[in-house]
C-alpha cells in the first residue's frame, strides 16, 4: 500500500486541475442509479416475490457483517433529516474487505428522509485531507489505513457529515457481477480506447477471468473485466474526475441489466454475491429501507470538492481550493443550510492545508 507523505517535503510541481461544478454533474437519467446499495435493495425487493420476512433476512445473512464504534467516527449530530451511507470499492487482491486497500471509489449516498430526494456524493480519491493519525494525505489511503471507521471518520471530519453506515464491495465482484448480468452496454469513446486495454490486462490478472481487448471505439456491450477496465480508466481528459463518472456509469448500466432478469435469475445472483458484501447495515435496517425505495426520488449526481487544484509532493494530490468553501457549497446545495456556518475544526484543516500548499483561491 501507498504511505502518506512527508509533511516536510516541499511543493516540487504544481499542475493546475480546476473544475466547475457544471462540468463534474451528470444529467438525469430515468434509470438513475443511487449506489452499490441500491443495488442491493433492488435484489431484495425481487427477493420479497419468492419469500417472506425470514426468507430475506436469511439472503441478507449471507452479507460480511461487520460492527463498528459510532461513539469513534466524529459523526455531525447536527445534520438531522438526512441519512448518509457511505459505498466503498476497494482494489483489493484477495477477499480481505478490510485493512490494507485503499478505497478507490468513495461515493455518499445521500438520502433527504423527508423529500426522499437521494443524491450520489462523489468524492475524489486523491483529494488532500486530514486523515486522523496520519496527518495531510489522499483520502483514498484512510480505508488503507483503518478500513472502514477511519474512512468514515475521514468524511466525517473534513466534510462535517453524519455516516454511520458504509457498504464495500472489491472491484472484482463488480467484473463477477457485469458477467453474471451477460455484460453491459457502454459507449467508449476513442480517446479512451488506448487506455482500456491496458487495464483489460492488468484487471485479468487479478480477477483470474479472462477477456479479449475492446478493439473499437462507440457503444458495445462490454464483459465484466472491460467493464471494471474501463471504470480505472484515468489518464484522459478529466482525469480521475471523468474516472469517477466512468465508476457512476458501470453501476448504472449494471441496474438497468439487472431490471432485465427474472426472480429466479436474480435469487441465483443474490446467493453468489451477497457473500462478498461487507456493511455494518443490519437485516432488518435494510428491509424497513424497502417500503420507500419506490419513492426514491434520485436527483443530479455532483462530484466533490467543487474545485480542486492539482500539486506534486511526493505523489499528485487533489487539493480543494479552499476545503472551507467546498463543505461550505456542500452544505448549501446539497443539505439545503443556506445559513451554514463551517466549524473551527474544520476551518483549522482548511488552513492546514493553504499553509502546506499555497492554494488560497
Amino acid at each position: 500500500m501507498a504511505g502518506k507523505h512527508s509533511e516536510g517535503n516541499v511543493r516540487r510541481e504544481k499542475t493546475t486541475k480546476v473544475k466547475t461544478r457544471s462540468e463534474r454533474k451528470k444529467k438525469n437519467k430515468a434509470l438513475k442509479i443511487i449506489g452499490i446499495i441500491l443495488l442491493v435493495l433492488i435484489i431484495i425487493i425481487a427477493g420479497i416475490g419468492v419469500g417472506g420476512y425470514s426468507y430475506i433476512v436469511n439472503k441478507l445473512g449471507k452479507m460480511q457483517q461487520v460492527d463498528i464504534n459510532v461513539d469513534e467516527l466524529d459523526v455531525n449530530k447536527e445534520l438531522s433529516g438526512y441519512r448518509n451511507i457511505a459505498l466503498f470499492g476497494v482494489d483489493s487482491r484477495d477477499s480481505n474487505l478490510g485493512k490494507g486497500n485503499r478505497s478507490d471509489c468513495i461515493i455518499i449516498a445521500s438520502i433527504n428522509q423527508k423529500t426522499k430526494d437521494v443524491r450520489l456524493l462523489s468524492v475524489y480519491r486523491d483529494t488532500y485531507v486530514q486523515i486522523e493519525g496520519h496527518g495531510l494525505d489522499k483520502i483514498t489511503h484512510a480505508y488503507s489505513y483503518g478500513e472502514a471507521p477511519l474512512a468514515i471518520k475521514t468524511l466525517n471530519t473534513n466534510l462535517d457529515l453524519n455516516i454511520t453506515e458504509f457498504v464495500t464491495v472489491n472491484f472484482d465482484l463488480v467484473a463477477e457481477a457485469v458477467d453474471a448480468l451477460g455484460g453491459i452496454e457502454i459507449t467508449i469513446e476513442q480517446s479512451e480506447l488506448q487506455y482500456i486495454n491496458d487495464y483489460i490486462k492488468g484487471t485479468s490478472e487479478s480477477t483470474g477471468i479472462k477477456s479479449s481487448n475492446v478493439t473499437k471505439a462507440g457503444k458495445q456491450t462490454l464483459n465484466g473485466v472491460q467493464a471494471v477496465a474501463y471504470s480505472r480508466i484515468r489518464y484522459t481528459a478529466g482525469g480521475d474526475y471523468k474516472r469517477t463518472e466512468r465508476m457512476r456509469d458501470v453501476l448504472e448500466a449494471m441496474l438497468k441489466k439487472l431490471k432485465t432478469k427474472s426472480i429466479g435469475e436474480i435469487n441465483s445472483l443474490m446467493d453468489k454475491f451477497l457473500p462478498k458484501v461487507y456493511t455494518n447495515i443490519t437485516a432488518p435496517s435494510i428491509i424497513a429501507m424497502v417500503p420507500d425505495l419506490l419513492k426514491y426520488n434520485v436527483k443530479e449526481s455532483v462530484g466533490w470538492p467543487y474545485k480542486t487544484q492539482g500539486i506534486t509532493l511526493d505523489r499528485w494530490y487533489g487539493v480543494p481550493v479552499t476545503l472551507e468553501t467546498n463543505v461550505k457549497q456542500l452544505h448549501q446545495e446539497i443539505f439545503e443550510e443556506q445559513d451554514y456556518e463551517v466549524p473551527e475544526d474544520i476551518k483549522e484543516i482548511s488552513n492546514k492545508i493553504i499553509n502546506k500548499t499555497g492554494y488560497r483561491q
